[in-house]
């Protein structure tokens, strides 16, 4: 990390002290981890993207990255919180109110997006919640969210509609939790990340004052492009990585301390054992590459680096869903056992490639960047 070596420790200390052992409790259950939270929080992580001269850290994408890997080798729930996070400070950061950037910096405030629409699904980038003009300097939002990371727990949210008078497809609002007419319309009950309150939200005549705006009307969708989706592809590529990298050492543990013992051999000893040990390390290690990659890539401004970006999700999630699959196979009956740890991480790591943008999506965002045609 480029941020000081107190707070590098600082993380290790939380990972180790507070998020890992409450993971297995988050997972069984689908508890909200708010101890851990509270605890990244006042470690300064959740200001860690903030500008100094509010509190923060003043950290770089890389530095995020770097936390939430490390989070997410413990605790998937809680890294996928953190990554939802830092995508909605990406647009806050450069938009909201000295306030809301103080709370966040100085570890006070949690906000998350709220993009994904019950009409339009994964398709965040056409929403089909509506803005319009209320009472005096007001605006009401009507929009049914399908996941909302940290619903009925963020202090805001970074919510997406429809333009309000302008000719763009979205605009992008700054909803406080408290806000009249917001409310959480069920429970989040899943395979994986089961603490991360990924929940369907409602706006019903939702009230918010038109300073809510983030940016200009119409220009969500280049907000989103420019800031939450670069944040959030990254950074849910370091939540696979984090997975398969804890994934891959509990596989190494198990194969170097199984014994088969009528041949007086482990099982890292078995050829076959050990070509497939091999073949799932290239596949971590070719994702984290590829991250670390689109990291310098972004850093340098380099040509590639949003063909990078839009890559790199995918390449991860697919990934880790290989990789978590041929760990469960390496490590056998064992591997089904929750007090190992592995079949959590299986679980969790089949989320990432169905995320919005889904695996399926980002390919073709891909090969229309590679063509020169417009993503969409």
């Amino acid at each position: 990390m480029s941020v000081d070596s107190a707070l590098c420790s600082a993380l290790d200390e939380v990972v180790g002290n507070v998020i890992e052992p409450a993971a297995a409790a988050v997972d069984a259950s689908g508890d909200f981890p708010r101890e851990s939270i509270d605890a990244l929080a006042k470690a300064g992580f959740l200001g860690l993207l903030s500008a100094p001269e509010f509190g923060g850290s003043g950290g770089t994408l890389g530095d995020a990255a770097e936390a939430v890997r490390s989070v997410a080798s413990v605790c998937g729930s809680t890294a996928m919180v953190l990554t939802m996070h830092y995508a909605a400070v990406s647009v806050l950061e450069r938009f909201a109110d000295d306030d809301t950037r103080t709370a966040i910096a100085t570890g006070m405030h949690l906000s998350t997006l709220a993009f994904s629409e019950v009409g339009s699904r994964s398709h965040f980038w056409a929403p089909v919640g509506t803005a319009v003009r209320g009472d005096g300097d007001t605006v009401l939002l009507d929009s049914r969210k399908s996941w909302v990371t940290s619903a009925g727990h963020a202090d805001s949210y970074v919510w997406s509609s429809r333009a309000l008078e302008a000719e763009g497809p979205m605009t992008l609002w700054h909803v406080p939790a408290a806000a009249e007419g917001l409310g959480v319309a069920g429970s989040f009950d899943g395979l994986g990340l089961r603490g991360n309150s990924s929940a369907p939200m409602t706006a019903d005549r939702l009230v918010v004052p038109a300073s809510a705006m983030l940016g200009t009307d119409g220009q969500g969708l280049d907000l989103a492009l420019e800031s939450a989706l670069p944040t959030f592809l990254v950074l849910n590529a370091a939540f696979s990585v984090g997975l398969m990298r804890s994934l891959i050492a509990a596989a190494g543990t198990h194969l170097a301390g199984s014994r088969l013992e009528h041949l007086d051999q482990s099982l890292a000893e078995q050829p076959e054992q050990r070509r497939a040990y091999a073949r799932l390390l290239t596949l971590v290690d070719g994702a984290a590459l590829f991250l670390d990659d689109t990291l310098g890539a972004l850093a340098a401004g380099r040509a590639d680096a949003m063909l990078r970006v839009l890559q790199v999700k995918a390449v991860a999630a697919e990934a880790a869903s290989e990789v978590a699959d041929g760990v469960m196979r390496l490590c056998g009956g064992s591997a089904f056992r929750k007090e190992l740890g592995i079949e959590r991480r299986f679980r969790d790591s089949l989320a990432a490639r169905v995320m919005a943008p889904t695996t399926e999506a980002l390919h073709d965002f891909v090969g229309r960047a590679a063509f020169g045609q417009p993503l969409l």
